[in-house]
């Protein structure tokens, strides 16, 4: 049974997604801010974390990166606002979905279902660390080095780089890239993967060559075992 903890600071919101949530089967815990929510990752692991954007003490955004300083853990924001920067900030926080307020329960469980199967589907069958040369990648730990030295990544590079491994020597369009490591195949451009691609080549250094474009389709992470 999947653990989701919902953070709103309007209360009839946690009790309609409670409702929708322990319907399908999962467990819920409540936070009503921000702070409550970073206290209980600490103490507890969940699933899947649904969290308003604007909250009182710590709005949502600033809540999801500090909780991702302690645990890698899927979120779904909720937000009234829906503009497109609002978005692109979320997915550079390395959030999983948006979904714009006033929203359907119903749709926000559908969308609950593909970010826990896309969540655990991350770590099958993928050894811990993986090793290509002088770059190394920590999995569980979602650090890369680079001839021994920790790289700076954003998570969304992390995902991506994690999306290519996982499919080394497989060719990957550019709609399938941003519907894995984007999590939305109704939002974002081309101009989304190149730009990532390009700022993930330039954190790999000399092992950038292992990120190869296919013209006019997508890319590949291209390594073969000796």
């Amino acid at each position: 049974m999947a653990k989701i903890l919902v953070v709103d600071d309007e209360v009839n919101i946690r009790r309609v997604v409670r409702e929708y949530a322990e319907f399908e089967g999962y467990e819920v815990f409540e936070a009503e801010n921000g702070m409550q929510a970073v206290s209980m990752v600490k103490e507890d692991d969940f699933d899947l974390i649904i969290m308003d954007v604007m909250m009182p003490k710590l709005d949502g955004f600033s809540t999801c990166k500090e909780i991702k300083k302690y645990k890698t853990i899927p979120v779904i924001m909720l937000s009234a606002r829906g503009e497109e920067y609002d978005k692109l900030f979320g997915f550079e926080l390395g959030i999983d979905d948006y979904v714009v307020k006033p929203f359907s329960p119903k749709e926000l469980m559908a969308r609950v279902k593909v970010v826990l199967k896309r969540s655990a589907a991350r770590t099958e069958d993928v050894p811990d660390r993986m090793k290509f040369e002088g770059l190394e990648i920590d999995m569980a730990g979602r650090e890369v080095f680079v001839d021994g030295e920790k790289a700076s990544m954003t998570p969304k590079e992390y995902d991506l780089l994690f999306f290519l491994v996982k499919n080394r020597n497989v060719a990957l369009t550019r709609d399938k890239l941003l519907e894995d490591v984007w999590g939305y195949d109704f939002f974002g451009d081309d101009r989304t993967v190149d730009t990532h691609i390009k700022m993930l080549r330039n954190s790999l250094g000399p092992y950038r060559k292992f990120v190869v474009t296919l013209r006019g389709m997508g890319y590949k992470f291209e390594y073969y075992d000796e």
